[in-house]
């Protein structure tokens, strides 16, 4: 055996078996849904498919000459969308090996953390970070770089140690951490461009509880002074602002409870004040559809994500955008976009400020810096929206800004290619696996610069 078949088979192994799954989640209805979660984005394929087996999938890709995948439809954009084939993972939705030793789960690219996360802390193991949303594919989140928050937390894709997809000719490429260093650093976020992502393997760690407390009316002037002090107080931190007034909104602290020093939830924090009860983001909404707050410990699946599985999250109908700023610039992006607070005003519906760490992974928003966040989330305007996101761009651009590569944007293909260094590289393991740009669509040709 050569040292390629070797590593393919030892990785293999890793996978699981195939044909014995862990878990097996009923299938999904077999609708065909033609917009985003959101509504804002109508999908152009003239075709759908819904392979129910590797062999199908296999043969639709070999068969198209051009398609793209199409995940839980919580991007905003048209990543997921193409002019003639698109398919749906939904019943790829298997854990496959829950491998206690190696503390590694093995998921189908259709499982979502909503489905895993509960499986996992059954059996006493937890993932380091979740999103804000529970609802979204584990593939999809990953191919995307999406994102939780927390000083020394990376991204979801940090968590996957290897990969199985299908290139171009529909053959299993199989990929580790371990041992494919480059080619696994800039295939994990592949943007749905390096192939058909079938299975990923999880780094996990013993499960956890936390605490969710909520604070209001934190001074700006107490955030620039205390800005790590402040991201540092729990595992994960939030803040939601307005940008209306010389306060944030609310401070959402998530904190782990196996050792960390527990925080009063009476006491004032820098300033502000406790909640006195659960509250939404955007105050004017039920917080039923938010995690528990208050103190009340909860299993990490239960309390990392802001939003309840069973329930639609965030507000629904909205657009979001989202950039990424190197941390070293987070005091003076925060003052920035204060001075658009009169301009955001009619479309803002609340703005999110988070940490997420550096990592090594080539697409990644945070690759090589560890970055502050600005999330942003409005009113289905695209008239005015158009209109606002060059300013708010244009605030952000000295910073070094990179979007989120799931929501709206409009900086120019120049722009990104100038924030992403390994860009080149990436585009050279695109035509290695993609010679032809079968799984490339207009959002990757424009955005990575392929036109």
């Amino acid at each position: 055996m050569n040292k390629r078949e070797f590593l393919k088979t030892s990785f293999a192994l890793s996978l699981g078996s195939l044909f014995s799954p862990l878990y097996s989640f009923l299938p999904q209805t077999d609708r065909i849904i033609r917009k985003n979660w959101a509504g804002n984005l109508e999908y152009s394929a003239k075709n759908f498919h819904i392979p129910n087996s590797l062999e199908n999938l296999q043969d639709l890709v070999r068969n198209s000459d051009k398609l793209r995948i199409i995940g839980t439809r919580h991007c905003f954009n048209n990543i997921g969308d193409s002019k003639e084939n698109q398919i749906s993972l939904r019943h790829f939705n298997r854990i496959v090996e829950l491998d206690k030793k190696r503390r590694t789960a093995t998921v189908e690219a259709g499982v979502s953390y909503g489905q895993l996360c509960p499986i996992l802390h059954a059996k006493g193991f937890a993932l380091h970070n979740l999103a804000s949303l529970p609802h979204i594919s584990i593939a999809g989140a990953c191919a995307t770089a999406t994102h939780g928050s927390g000083v020394g937390n990376g991204n979801l894709a940090t968590a996957v140690s290897g990969m199985e997809f299908l290139d171009a000719n529909g053959e299993l490429v199989l990929l580790s951490k371990k041992t494919d260093i480059d080619r696994f650093s800039g295939a994990v976020v592949g943007l749905g461009s390096m192939g058909v992502v079938t299975k990923l393997v999880l780094d996990i760690e013993p499960t956890y509880e936390v605490r969710q407390d909520v604070f209001q009316f934190l001074p700006l002037t107490r955030l620039e002074s205390n800005f790590d002090e402040i991201f540092s107080s729990g595992y994960s931190v939030s803040l939601f602002t307005d940008w209306q007034t010389e306060n944030v909104n609310q401070v959402w602290i998530k904190r782990r409870l196996d050792g960390l020093k527990l925080i009063d939830e009476s006491a004032d924090f820098f300033d502000a004040i406790p909640a006195s009860r659960d509250i939404h983001p955007i105050l004017e909404l039920s917080p039923q559809n938010c995690t528990e707050q208050m103190g009340v410990p909860g299993p990490w699946f239960e309390r990392l994500p802001h939003f309840k599985m069973n329930f639609t999250p965030s507000s629904g109908k909205e657009f979001q955008s989202e950039y990424f700023v190197p941390r070293r610039f987070a005091i003076d992006a925060i003052r920035a976009l204060q001075k658009l607070g009169k301009e955001l005003k009619s479309l803002l519906m609340i703005s999110e400020i988070r940490i997420v760490e550096a990592d090594n992974l080539w697409m990644s928003t945070c690759y090589q810096q560890s970055c502050v966040v600005f999330h942003f989330t409005w009113h289905q305007d695209w008239k005015v929206l158009k209109e606002l996101l060059p300013l708010v761009e244009k605030e952000l651009n000295p910073f070094g800004a990179r979007p989120h590569w799931g929501k709206i944007f409009v900086m120019s293909p120049e722009r990104i290619e100038s924030l992403y260094e390994k860009l080149p590289d990436f585009k050279l393991l695109l035509r290695e696996y993609d010679p032809d740009g079968k799984f490339r669509n207009d959002y990757i040709n424009r955005n990575l610069g392929f036109i």
